[in-house]
């Protein structure tokens, strides 16, 4: 991909050098940001080790391709082309699910009145009395009912997965997974090698945040209390509050 758009961005200049009448002998060098993420020449999972440990059908197209792949996951061309699609889909979901679990413990912590801050225990309102209020403000969302809750998101998120793999009103045949257009507003993606370097971005995020999320909810079942706590409490002794202490608690007396 980077190739390719390397090859298209040097044709350009060359072009726009003739219209103006200078001697374009030779086109500019131009280095797109992506290509260290893209092609055969990209950086591995080994680094310099990674001489024969790359399977050939992983050629550097996608973003996030680091060549990584022992149990032949990736073989399959269709399969992987579902699990592309999932993961990228779960680590977007990943990223702002760990934003929303960290950000109203630090509001809370900063002054900011929440009726539950912690994540795991925020939805429990809906069914105290007077329902759930968001952000602790009734004139916002007043959830009371949680049929009604679960309905309401069935029917919205239906609705735009379905948007999202059919086409919908925003646009038909827009990429599923970038559609860009009314989606990308602020035109990130105008800029091909821009684009292509932002994607490898929010994969690598993503994966990150895939493993918060997954650390956020170990954290709850064996503390019982939220991340940003967890964190307090362990700055505030790290030899009494960390993770060897806790898995003691698991083990056989």
């Amino acid at each position: 991909m980077s190739f390719a758009l390397l090859s298209r961005h040097s044709l350009s200049v060359s072009c726009a050098a003739t219209k103006k009448g200078t001697k374009a002998t030779k086109a500019p060098k131009v280095v797109a940001k992506g290509v260290e993420f893209y092609g055969p020449d990209r950086v591995k999972w080994l680094g310099p080790y990674s001489a024969g440990s790359t399977p050939e059908y992983l050629t550097g197209e996608f973003p996030g391709d680091y060549g990584w792949d022992t149990s032949g996951l990736s073989a399959d061309p269709a399969t992987f082309q579902r699990y592309r699609e999932l993961e990228l889909i779960h680590a977007r979901w990943a990223l702002l699910g760990a934003l929303g679990i960290i950000t109203p413990e630090l509001l809370a912590k900063n002054g900011v009145a929440f009726g539950e801050p912690v994540w795991f225990k925020a939805g429990a309102q809906i069914f105290q009395e007077g329902g759930l209020n968001y952000l602790g403000n009734p004139s916002l969302i007043h959830a009371q009912s949680i049929i009604a809750t679960l309905a309401f998101q069935v029917i919205v998120m239906g609705l735009a997965e379905g948007y999202r793999v059919n086409g919908g009103p925003a646009g038909e045949g827009l990429d599923p997974l970038y559609p860009g257009e009314a989606f990308d507003p602020l035109g990130l993606a105008d800029d091909p090698d821009s684009f292509a370097e932002l994607k490898v971005k929010e994969i690598k995020n993503g994966r990150l945040a895939m493993f918060s999320c997954f650390g956020f909810f170990v954290q709850a079942i064996v503390t019982g209390k939220g991340p940003i706590e967890n964190l307090t409490e362990h700055l505030a002794d790290p030899a009494t509050n960390n993770a060897f202490i806790f898995a003691t608690k698991f083990t056989p007396q």
